[in-house]
């Protein structure tokens, strides 16, 4: 199966490594011109918990890749949220009709943009628990362990479904197949809600802000506002459990050290993020129904002004 990760910063650079390191047939698509340039010239720079490694990648831009001719069995994406539409744009001409398109991008909706460029029974939506962080052109760090979890968009699509998740999982990258994935998403959502945009405002690492006094305060009413929304689209959150599911975030054992993927977006890169798609989309679905997420609201009102106090882009 040949396999290309559109979008190769950190978390795509990830399943490249694994994926690569398994001997799959895999391809980085990316438009960061440094980072393409160093993965050509020194191959992907990995910090995998302190091991350092060197894995060569081709990687193309969208443009090369369509002049290459490359035809794909799955199609693996990866940009940022404010990209994705723009990166389905740039790769339309490798999404042919037997082309599988994997859908593991942070927050909720993105199904929507991905169904204007792929047919339904194409499309399979999931959320991975991996950590990864780009720390320069060419170079990730990668931290603890993780899973993932996938479903087929399409009616007839269960069988590729459970197909992807063993050639996921062939590359240790602990895949499963769900009934549930909307379930698994808005609790992926939470882990994100509640600590994504509050460690870039607080420049922290995931240890750093649970060993706040106000951390779980935090992390319970936003789970809270999550729940509320979901349940209103017969998703429900267990807001005992999930609390205690982000909370493990915080073992400096595991990911605590993790400085989440806003804070690489904002203070690192300074590039705008995705709270949108995140804590903004709680408080527009909240509207839609009724429901009061002034945690949600103010957390991305946060996140904007010190996106413009920055003048991030």
């Amino acid at each position: 199966m040949k396999i290309a990760i559109a979008g190769a910063g950190a978390m795509g650079g990830r399943f490249g490594y694994m994926l690569g390191k398994a001997g799959m047939d895999v391809l980085l698509v990316d438009q960061w011109e440094p980072h393409i340039a160093a993965i050509r010239e020194h191959g992907l720079q990995v910090n995998n918990d302190g091991v350092h490694e060197t894995v060569q990648l081709p990687i193309y831009t969208p443009e090369e890749l369509d002049s290459a001719q490359v035809e794909f069995d799955l199609v693996i994406l990866f940009p940022k949220s404010l990209q994705l539409d723009g990166m389905l744009q740039a790769i339309r001409p490798i999404l042919k009709s037997h082309t599988n398109v994997l859908c593991l991008l942070n927050g909720l909706g993105h199904e929507t943009t991905v169904e204007k460029y792929v047919a339904k029974e194409n499309i399979f939506i999931g959320c991975t628990m991996w950590t990864a962080g780009l720390e320069g052109p060419g170079k990730i760090k990668l931290l603890g362990g993780g899973n993932v979890v996938l479903q087929n968009l399409g009616e007839h699509s269960k069988q590729t479904a459970l197909q992807i998740a063993e050639l996921l999982s062939a590359a240790n990258l602990k895949a499963a197949y769900s009934d549930h994935v909307i379930y698994e998403i808005y609790k992926k959502a939470c882990a994100n809600g509640a600590t994504n945009a509050i460690c870039t405002l607080l420049e922290s690492n995931l240890t750093t802000f649970g060993n706040t006094s106000c951390a779980e305060a935090i992390v319970r009413t936003v789970v809270n506002e999550y729940a509320a929304v979901a349940a209103m689209e017969g998703v429900i959150l267990e807001v005992e459990a999930i609390t205690n599911f982000v909370k493990g975030a915080f073992d400096p054992a595991g990911i605590g050290r993790h400085y989440p993927s806003m804070y690489q977006d904002l203070i690192l890169t300074n590039r705008r993020t995705e709270v949108d798609c995140i804590n903004g989309i709680i408080e527009e679905k909240g509207k839609a129904y009724n429901i009061s997420t002034p945690y949600c609201a103010l957390i991305t009102q946060l996140t904007h002004c010190k996106e413009d106090i920055l003048g991030a882009s």
